[in-house]
Parts: structure tokens; sequence; C-alpha cells
């Protein structure tokens, strides 16, 4: 795709389909989890006209609630924190890795007691990340109000215990390493993003 086209989205998943972002093969997820298709947001967070119209989507959705900071993780989420955090024109921070299962807010950031925060990622297949920056927020005395992402590829309706948005809602499969067909069928796993 050489260039991007001025139009509104009518279609999320037609977004990924043109920036090539829906790959198929045997991907091993962050995760841990093996899946036939990988969302690789990347190739859409490369063309900006994009990126601000699907960040667009969660700022409306989020609009009326009063949100202070918008907090995502590394490393897709940096990016979508900053553009949610600018249509909704507060402050975007993110969370790092900190130890296997903990992130942190670095560099300076913070949350104030009683923010009303805004948790943003790109692809949610476990909930994971959401998890580790909710609890980073929550540890500042932050306030979660909600969570938005581009796509929820999750294969079960998760609970956070605030309300989810997602830009798109797409079933993908995921196998355990140990339970996997594409291993057992010798398909080479490629490391996304590697």
């Amino acid at each position: 795709m050489k260039g991007v086209r001025s139009i509104e989205i009518e279609n999320v998943e037609e977004i990924f389909e043109k920036s090539g972002a829906i790959l198929k093969g045997h991907f091993l997820l962050t995760s841990g989890l093996h899946s036939p298709v990988y969302w690789e947001k990347f190739r859409v967070l490369q063309f900006p006209h994009y990126t601000q119209q699907l960040c667009r989507l969660i700022a409306n959705h989020f609009r009326k609630q009063k949100i202070q900071v918008v907090a995502g993780p590394t490393t897709g989420g940096i990016i979508l924190a900053f553009e949610v955090a600018r249509q909704l024109g507060v402050r975007g921070i993110f969370a790092e890795k900190e130890g296997d299962q903990e992130r942190a807010f670095r560099r300076g950031f913070n949350i104030d007691p009683g923010e009303r925060v805004l948790i943003v990622d790109d692809i949610l297949t476990t909930g994971s990340s959401i998890r580790q920056v909710m609890a980073a927020a929550t540890r500042q005395g932050g306030i979660i109000i909600g969570i938005g992402v581009l796509v929820d590829r999750s294969e079960q309706k998760m609970e956070f215990g605030v309300p989810l948005f997602s830009c798109h809602r797409t079933e993908t499969i995921t196998y355990p390493a140990q339970d996997c067909p594409l291993c057992a069928a010798k398909i080479p796993l490629v490391k996304p993003g590697g």
C-alpha cells in the first residue's frame, strides 16, 4: 500500500487487510500461545491517518467519561495512548515491563491519586498486558474508567471490572504449545515482531 486514502473508516477489518496486517501461518504470540493468524498492528500503525481514525473510535467512545490520563503498555500502546490522549486533550503515558509479571510507569510518568485513567492497547488476546497496566495505575491511586483496544481477538469474553471497547472483535483460535496442531504438522513457528 503506497498511499493512504483520506476516507473515514467503514470497516476496521478492511483497514487491517489493506495494510497487510492480517498474517496467516504459525505464530508464537506474546502470551506464549500459538495461532494460525497474527494481527500485526504495526502494519496499520505505520499509517498515521488510519491510526488517527482508529483512535478516534476509542476517544469518542470514552469522551464523556472525564478521562484525565490515557495509559498503555509498551510498545504499540505507546502510539495509541499518545493519539487517544491527543484527541481527548489529556496526558498520554505508558507502562514498561519490570520483571516477568509487572509493568511500571517510569521516565517520570505518574498518576495522581484519584485521576481518571483510560487504558488502551492494540490487540487483546489474553488481557495480561492490560491487567499489568491496570495494576500499575491502581498502585499509584488511579481510578480505571475503561479499556479501549483496536482488536479484541480473545476466545472468551474478558472481564476487567470496567467497560471494554474494541474497534473490532474477531475470534482467532489459539493453542497452548503442547496442544498445537501446527507444531504437530511441523509448520515452522514464527515469532513476529522480533
